[in-house]
């Protein structure tokens, strides 16, 4: 199985949704290291994740946050 590619400010879909009020299942990568962290394009919402964990939890790349 191949490995998505993803760099920094990426918007990446997850498999499970966010519980705010938007359910949102869209994030934004801000930043990356032994850890990743990830903010919610609903609420805004900041998580950090292992990196094992964000690529277990990854479903697609969308594409790049415009700034």
């Amino acid at each position: 199985m191949d490995k998505i590619k993803y760099e920094l400010n990426d918007v990446v879909e997850m498999k499970k949704e966010h519980p705010c009020s938007t359910r949102s299942k869209t994030w934004q990568i801000i930043r990356m290291g032994a850890d990743i962290k990830i903010k919610c394009m609903g609420c805004g919402s900041v998580v950090m994740l292992t990196r094992y964990s964000f690529e277990k939890n990854l479903k697609k790349v969308i594409g790049k946050e415009k700034e």
